[in-house]
């Protein structure tokens, strides 16, 4: 269902794109990023450990895919929005010491966003244009996530990621570089930073045996780089005799 709902509007975006009548052209595209966790903009691990249970996520490569908009204001300004699908993938590993006990797992955690930037163009050549832009994500977490880890014996692990505020920020950043044509649309290569305002989940570990339970909790930050390529729709107009609007349209 998630799905259809995307796809809908994947194709109310298109039609948005392909019927825009301003002077200064929008255009509709397609995104796709790798998404690379590093301590340049974040922290991708998170150590916990208390009465002798310890355990670690470390944020892995993870990915980005969206429909985007871009919408004219002058000829090297524009409005940039859309909808996207981020999915973070994250390794756990997890140990009891003194009972010898060690297992690892995966956990993947996923948002729906809705990027708002600003953009400039920067001309290089006829062709060749340079982008900067910067601005907000509005991400929406759909629902908490969780797995359970038995390595053996009656040692059990429950890793447990917990969404709180359903709708919340991220800071963007980007930069790029585009090859424009008029037939064939834009080609865009380049690189973004996000940061959300807040953490992206809390951790909640548990490790359990024989009625035991030892808890352990910790925020993960969620922030990465990530490539970005790009590719825009061209503008194409309507061959033959158009529709000429009447005095009260």
């Amino acid at each position: 269902m998630r799905w259809l709902l995307f796809i809908v509007f994947i194709a109310q975006l298109s039609v948005f794109a392909q019927k825009s009548k301003e002077r200064i052209p929008s255009y509709f595209g397609l995104q796709l990023s790798p998404v690379f966790p590093t301590r340049f903009v974040g922290e991708p691990r998170l150590d916990l450990s208390g009465n002798g249970f310890e355990t670690s996520i470390n944020q892995q490569i993870g990915y980005h895919f969206s429909a985007t908009v871009r919408a004219g204001v002058t000829k090297l300004i524009a409005f940039d929005t859309g909808i996207g699908y981020t999915e973070r993938n994250f390794s756990l590993t997890m140990a009891y010491p003194d009972s010898s006990s060690y297992g690892e797992n995966k956990l993947s955690f996923i948002e729906y966003d809705i990027p708002l930037n600003g953009l400039v163009y920067i001309q290089l050549t006829e062709r060749w244009f340079m982008n900067t832009s910067l601005g907000i994500i509005m991400n929406y977490k759909p629902s908490d996530v969780q797995v359970y880890t038995k390595p053996g014996g009656l040692h059990t692990y429950h890793h447990l990621g917990l969404a709180g505020n359903r709708l919340n920020f991220d800071f963007n950043a980007n930069v790029g570089f585009e090859f424009r044509t008029e037939k064939s649309g834009f080609f865009y290569l380049g690189g973004s930073a996000r940061v959300p305002f807040a953490p992206v989940f809390t951790l909640l570990a548990t490790y359990t045996y024989q009625g035991i339970d030892i808890p352990l909790i910790g925020e993960v930050d969620g922030s990465f780089l990530s490539i970005d390529f790009k590719y825009f729709f061209p503008n194409i107009k309507n061959k033959g005799p158009q529709f000429n609007k009447g005095p009260i349209e």
